[in-house]
């Protein structure tokens, strides 16, 4: 069994208004990215990355455009990363990443989720300790020693390497991703990631019964409707 991360298609939505929240997501974060390194996706490996995600993700092309032209012009809104912990149903692990232009909102919203739910947010570092912040790259391949040889090559600090279903899972440190994915282009010509993304590992996982899976699902659905909300990590094993 390989490590536990969120596939893309965990945030594919099946509604007009769930799809309309997923590319006011994509929006923002394509607007940060790009206003702060560069409009230019050649210059700009993150936001490469991200572009790409998002038209896997079916976002439409005027909903990036718009954000790269928001991102050229002067002013605009002053989003900032925000993270939150905390503990779900049966004492699992949460983190909350947000990007957000109102702190004391962002955390009133996000502490409401925790409290509608049973649920307690804690204070920073109570989670995110027993977490690693990974860039993840997977991609079609048989040959894992010809990816290991390639980034290695290229002094990648390289976590994990995995092989499973004729697909390869590359984990690297997070401040590693641009150098790995370069590696791996370098090495291999383009290639079609399926997973293309830095993400918080559980370095355990754990497992909930009916009831409390139900109301982590709850919870994070809560989570997910709120604007400010980009992604949602937990350690519960999936299914």
């Amino acid at each position: 069994m390989g490590r536990a991360y969120q596939n893309r298609k965990d945030s594919i939505a099946k509604t007009s208004d769930a799809k309309a929240r997923v590319y006011s997501k994509y929006a923002r974060e394509i607007y940060v990215t790009a206003k702060g390194g560069g409009i230019d996706p050649a210059g700009n490996l993150a936001l490469r990355s991200l572009i790409e995600r998002a038209k896997k993700d079916q976002v439409p092309s005027h909903v990036i455009e718009k954000a790269l032209e928001k991102a050229s012009g002067g002013g605009g809104e002053d989003f900032a990363v925000a993270r939150y912990e905390g503990f779900g149903p049966g004492g699992c692990m949460v983190i909350v990443d947000c990007l957000t232009d109102n702190p004391n909102r962002t955390i009133g919203d996000v502490r409401a989720c925790f409290t509608k739910t049973k649920c307690k947010l804690g204070a920073p570092g109570s989670v995110g300790h027993l977490f690693d912040h990974a860039a993840i790259l997977v991609f079609a391949g048989e040959d894992e020693e010809a990816v290991l040889e390639a980034l290695v090559g290229a002094e990648v600090d390289v976590s994990d390497i995995e092989l499973e279903d004729g697909m390869i899972s590359v984990f690297t440190p997070h401040t590693e991703y641009a150098r790995a994915r370069q590696a791996l282009l370098d090495a291999f010509g383009e290639i079609d990631f399926a997973v293309d993304e830095m993400q918080f590992l559980p370095q355990t996982t754990t497992s909930l019964g009916e009831e409390d899976s139900v109301q982590l699902e709850r919870l994070l659905d809560m989570l997910n409707y709120l604007d400010d909300v980009q992604r949602v990590y937990t350690n519960v094993q999936p299914d």
